[in-house]
């Protein structure tokens, strides 16, 4: 493996628009279906923005207004659903969308390549898994995926962002090996949030 710190901001910001170029940047890994341990079958899409219909976008925002909503209602910012709408239809985004044997949608992942802070990253948006198909490893699956693409396009990391009060969610990617970035907010900045992240380089 090459020491990523010895390449330059420009040879790090090619691998990002390579990858960003790429119609579906999964294409040549196995993602395409998912045997959960029950036996249920599912299937995984990938789409561009661009390639998605209004009605995966929709249902997009319900799954995340359902799964986050209540959480960000807790904190000061609240729920702003037309700030959350308006980042899923975001023109760079990306679509890993899983469906059921019934070809509904169950689960997805929005994610984008970008330079983040001199690294170039996946950034994973979202990640939300409807409640009748969690424990199923379904949404481990997802992330395992998202790793093995930042991988081939020899990306650096995978990052997210986890709201604090979020405690279901920051037990599952701290199992996954996710850990708290150096650029998350620190304990005097009092953010909601955090910044995790898992190397791609080991």
């Amino acid at each position: 493996m090459r020491n990523q710190d010895e390449l330059s901001q420009g040879a790090k910001q090619r691998f990002v628009e390579t990858a960003a170029r790429a119609k579906n940047p999964l294409e040549s890994l196995s993602y395409q279906s998912y045997k959960a341990p029950s036996g249920e079958e599912f299937k995984l899409i990938c789409r561009a923005k661009s390639d998605a219909d209004s009605k995966l976008l929709k249902w997009a925002f319900k799954l995340a207004e359902t799964n986050v909503g209540p959480y960000y209602k807790q904190l000061k910012m609240g729920w702003q659903p037309k700030i959350k709408a308006a980042e899923l239809n975001k023109n760079w985004a990306r679509y890993l969308v899983a469906q059921n044997e019934k070809k509904e949608n169950v689960a997805y992942a929005m994610f984008r390549f970008d330079m983040d802070h001199g690294d170039c990253v996946l950034y994973c948006y979202e990640m939300q898994v409807a409640a009748e198909h969690r424990r199923k490893g379904l949404g481990k699956f997802i992330m395992n995926t998202l790793e093995d693409c930042a991988r081939l396009w020899h990306l650096e990391k995978v990052m997210l962002t986890v709201l604090n009060n979020n405690e279901a969610s920051l037990s599952f990617f701290k199992q996954l090996g996710y850990v708290k970035d150096e650029i998350s907010p620190d304990v005097l900045e009092q953010a909601d949030y955090q910044i995790f992240s898992k190397s791609m380089l080991s």
